[in-house]
């Protein structure tokens, strides 16, 4: 099983490179940033928690995360693998997803981080901002303060995984092509 943790800032073109790698390798895509949007349009109680979350530029719960990346892990049984996208954010969801996988035994593959600075991870979020309908970005302030929340809590994790040997950095600023190319060289490396 090919397990992907697709990483990187916001803005960093992991949703864009995602749909790529889903279909050229039969992953499924798991992005903890869709299944709380859904659960947001939803209206469920797990949503509007999420909401007043995220539209303060924090993350939402660990063990929430958590549960719904179990359920969709337990769905999905018959996948040829898995990309996780926006997750895991922390060390100790890191540590958590280690352990979910290890009990349905399997592990993580790679991880692969798309590198992009944040004056320009600020412009493509703003840009995207113009046509998403989603508040967060179309706030320059907030998404500095995101891009800020994922350096502080989030770029550890990428420790965790060069401990384990598992970590490769690709460019991300350029041709969406030529990215992807650089992407799926990283993921021919893992099999």
């Amino acid at each position: 099983m090919l397990n992907i943790v697709l990483f990187g800032p916001p803005g960093a073109g992991k949703g864009t490179q995602s749909a790529k790698i889903k279909e050229k390798y039969n992953l499924v895509h798991l992005s903890t940033g869709d299944l709380l949007r859904s659960e947001i349009a939803a209206g469920t109680e797990l949503g509007l928690k999420a909401k007043v979350l995220i539209d303060s530029g924090k993350l939402v719960p660990d063990e929430v995360v958590i549960g719904m990346i179990d359920h969709k892990l337990k769905e999905n049984q018959d996948a040829e693998g898995f990309i996780f996208d926006g997750f895991p954010r922390t060390v100790k969801q890191a540590q958590a997803l280690d352990e979910l996988l290890q009990n349905n035994n399997t592990q993580i593959s790679g991880m692969i981080a798309l590198e992009v600075n944040e004056e320009e991870l600020t412009q493509r979020i703003l840009k995207r901002g113009e046509t998403s309908g989603r508040t967060d970005d179309q706030d320059e302030a907030l998404i500095r303060k995101r891009v800020q929340e994922y350096e502080e809590k989030t770029a550890p994790v990428a420790k965790h995984y060069k401990g384990q040997s598992k970590f490769t950095s690709v460019q991300g600023i350029g041709e969406i092509e030529e990215i992807f190319q650089s992407l799926s060289n990283a993921i021919d490396a893992l099999k």
